[in-house]
């Protein structure tokens, strides 16, 4: 008795460790979240309640990611390596512990789905509506709701769908119309609404499919190429920006010397005059913006920094090296040996190891080694989309809606850039799966298993317990599955897309990788020039 209370009291300690580590991994991403989005965020149109939005929206993705690594410790440690459930680990515990985690996916999803289509819609149009000196904040609000009203309708679309969808069929195939319906309610009731919410969690992570394809992807490849390119050199720029300001002048003056006898400008001339004119404040801009850059302090702190830029570049294409080996190979052994599109693609144990699904469990071993490596996961995909994001901008099809530079984001920008990384971390959880799906199922849990064992010919065969990977071959009542691997494979057909975005998102990743290869040295002020709508004579946030 006294040992299994004392081994019950390691098991609480251990525990309460984990969940004190998981709180300052709350704290962490507060702070980050906070600096990240005063980074981007224009100072001259810096509003309280998008900077709040932004900040929270982006914090509760994070934290939902969060919860991942927490997830797979709690089944892994309810289990010792040799197959058994440990002493304080009975069925009751084990309920409550799955429980807790599933409520706690209840309450993050719930706000996210209030963020993406309540909070979110509703603060853009409110500042959208700002932006016309004639209308009055009344007007405003009514006008931010009556659009968020159609975001409304689309969560509650998804909500029922999501509820009623018939994931099983009645036993009876002979059943009533109304046994069918009366089924599918007591379907909902079971489930306690998981299959609604995770039908509109699926919805949204197959957006963050879409635009982790298009930003993540291509951002892979062009944040390690552009920190060891680096960027073009000041003082060239701004000697190449003179001459084109000298030559344009030249224009002008020719233009400007047909007029001189008192006759009007033919509309030609007039609209090439109109033209070089925008094209000579363009450049004196660009001039300011070159001084100013050239003379900074930053700048030639930025030039000491150089081999620390170019090492970060190798590491993070190495990373991503890693991370698309490890993507393909699991694709790759989906379509060898899964059980088809009709399961979703799930496989029966892993044929073909990754690297990453090999590391992972060797790394739960020693905790929380295998926490630092999913956040460092998560931060990475963080980063290459927000570099793809700052290098593509944010479209709706060909049409170029905002542009996000540093210090110089307008407050609806921010809040698009908000809403689209929230859709990739949504993304990101299945994205590890994808790379390690024995880890995220089951953690480091072993079965036991029969084996027969021959010693000699005189003694016979006897029967041995061994200890085995839990994978999807294993009984149910002998390995836990993660509650997020069943948010993730709720429904099968969204398995099935995620697999051909996989395929989607290596493709993306070479094209990427050959266009930033050819692409030459971007400029010191990228950004600037004149496609910009929205440019300031401020100095740049250097």
């Amino acid at each position: 008795m006294a040992a299994a209370a004392a081994a019950a009291g390691a098991a609480s300690a251990e525990l309460v460790i984990g969940w004190c580590i998981f709180g300052l991994l709350l704290l962490a991403i507060l702070a980050f979240c906070w600096v990240y989005v005063r980074k981007y965020q224009s100072q001259r149109e810096s509003e309280v309640v998008s900077t709040i939005t932004a900040i929270f929206s982006l914090a509760i993705a994070l934290i939902t990611s969060a919860l991942l690594p927490v997830d797979i410790f709690l089944v892994s440690y309810m289990k010792n390596q040799n197959g058994t459930f440990k002493d304080w680990a009975n069925a009751n515990v084990s309920r409550q512990i799955e429980d807790t985690v599933l409520y706690g996916y209840y309450t993050l999803y719930s706000v996210i789905l209030f963020c993406v289509f309540f909070w979110i819609p509703f603060v853009y149009f409110y500042y959208e509506e700002k932006d016309d000196d004639d209308t009055g904040k009344c007007t405003q609000i009514k006008t931010a709701f009556k659009y968020t009203f159609g975001f409304a309708v689309i969560c509650a679309l998804l909500l029922l769908v999501g509820a009623f969808v018939p994931l099983n069929l009645p036993d009876n195939k002979n059943s009533t119309e109304w046994e069918k319906v009366k089924f599918l309610f007591e379907e909902l009731g079971s489930s306690h609404g998981l299959a609604a919410l995770s039908f509109s969690i699926s919805s949204l992570t197959l957006v963050g499919m879409l635009a982790a394809i298009i930003y993540t992807a291509y951002g892979m490849s062009a944040l390690p190429l552009n920190l060891i390119k680096g960027t073009r050199s000041a003082a060239y720029e701004r000697l190449e920006n003179t001459e084109d300001i000298e030559e344009v002048e030249q224009h002008i003056q020719t233009i400007k010397s047909k007029s001189k006898d008192g006759r009007p400008l033919p509309a030609r001339d007039k609209r090439a005059l109109k033209q070089l004119e925008e094209r000579l404040r363009t450049l004196r801009k660009r001039e300011r913006h070159l001084e100013f850059i050239e003379n900074s302090w930053w700048t030639k702190f930025g030039v000491a920094l150089r081999p620390l830029k170019i090492i970060w570049g190798i590491f993070f294409i190495l990373v991503a090296l890693l991370f698309i080996i490890s993507l393909f190979l699991s694709n790759l052994d989906k379509a060898l040996h899964s059980a088809g599109i009709d399961s979703g693609f799930i496989i029966f144990g892993a044929n073909l190891s990754n690297p990453l699904n090999m590391l992972l469990p060797l790394l739960q071993t020693v905790f929380p080694l295998d926490y630092i490596l999913i956040t460092t996961i998560v931060m990475y995909f963080i980063f290459t989309s927000m570099a793809g994001i700052r290098n593509i901008g944010i479209w709706f099809f060909w049409i170029r809606l905002y542009k996000i530079r540093r210090g110089r984001t307008r407050p609806q920008a921010l809040l698009f850039l908000c809403m689209i990384l929230l859709l990739i971390v949504l993304h990101t959880s299945y994205m590890i799966y994808s790379l390690a799906p024995q880890y995220v199922m089951y953690g480091s849990q072993n079965y036991l298993i029969e084996s027969n064992i021959t010693y000699d010919a005189r003694k016979g065969n006897s029967t041995l317990s061994v200890p085995k990977r839990c994978d999807a071959d294993a009984p149910e009542d002998q390995c836990t599955v993660t509650r997020t691997y069943l948010f993730l494979h709720k429904f099968w057909f969204f398995s099935a897309a995620y697999y051909f975005g996989n395929w989607a998102f290596l493709g993306v990743f070479v094209i990427g990788l050959i266009v930033s290869c050819c692409k030459g040295k971007k400029s010191v002020i990228e950004g600037v020039d004149e496609a910009d709508s929205d440019l300031s004579d401020e100095e740049p946030s250097v």
